[in-house]
């Protein structure tokens, strides 16, 4: 009795899990009046969160240039620099505040931060939620676009309604929605339905009901 109940209790689970994802499909393609824009204005730069991996290079001081993970905390440790916040900065960001403390010890220090593993913050990466093959949020990388997102997640299983999926955006603090065309995309061939990507979109794809 008591695997049977929590067997149904995970179907109950679930259902609510794809009941939510259906409404917040739907309410999305209702929304959405435009097309995803084939261009898009220069992405911003890159910033770091936990679990990236940097290159840290010191010119001239090869016994201060390390490679760190950034801690959970959003923090890294290297030497002579202890618990800086390498998290929500850009690289160069972060060069400029590490110069700052190395001053101290090193005349006129140049440093140089190179992401070299990336994962970037939450509201940073790249969700693809609902029928793609494998759901997941991954990191962005410069110029993504969403045919570089739906290899990342294995494409769309067969009940997806691939060209009512949506793209979902913020725009000056402003959600937007747009349709993208993932079925003529994927199994067309339409290389004109592939359109760029920004930090912190959302890609919905609903599933087709008949």
């Amino acid at each position: 009795m008591f695997k049977f109940k929590n067997f149904t209790s995970a179907i109950t689970r679930t259902v609510a899990i794809l009941l939510i994802l259906a409404v917040s499909a739907c309410a999305a393609q209702n929304q959405a009046s435009n097309v995803a824009p084939k261009s898009l204005a220069d992405a911003p730069e890159y910033i770091i969160g936990p679990q990236d991996e940097l290159d840290v290079f010191v010119w001239q001081n090869p016994d201060l240039s390390v490679t760190v993970p950034v801690r959970p905390d959003g923090r890294i440790s290297t030497p002579l620099v202890d618990d800086m916040m390498a998290a929500t900065k850009t690289s160069r960001q972060l060069a400029r505040d590490m110069e700052k403390v190395l001053s101290k010890y090193v005349k006129d220090p140049l440093v140089t931060v190179t992401v070299k593993t990336f994962n970037g913050p939450y509201n940073q990466q790249i969700r693809i939620v609902g029928q793609a093959a494998e759901p997941k949020a991954i990191p962005y990388r410069n110029e993504m676009t969403v045919l570089d997102a739906m290899i990342a997640v294995g494409g769309m299983t067969e009940f997806a309604a691939g060209n009512r999926s949506v793209i979902v955006r913020k725009e000056n603090g402003v959600e937007k929605s747009y349709n993208v065309r993932l079925s003529d995309l994927l199994v067309d061939g339409d290389v004109s339905a592939n359109v760029p990507l920004l930090p912190g979109d959302i890609l919905i794809i609903p599933e087709s009901w008949f």
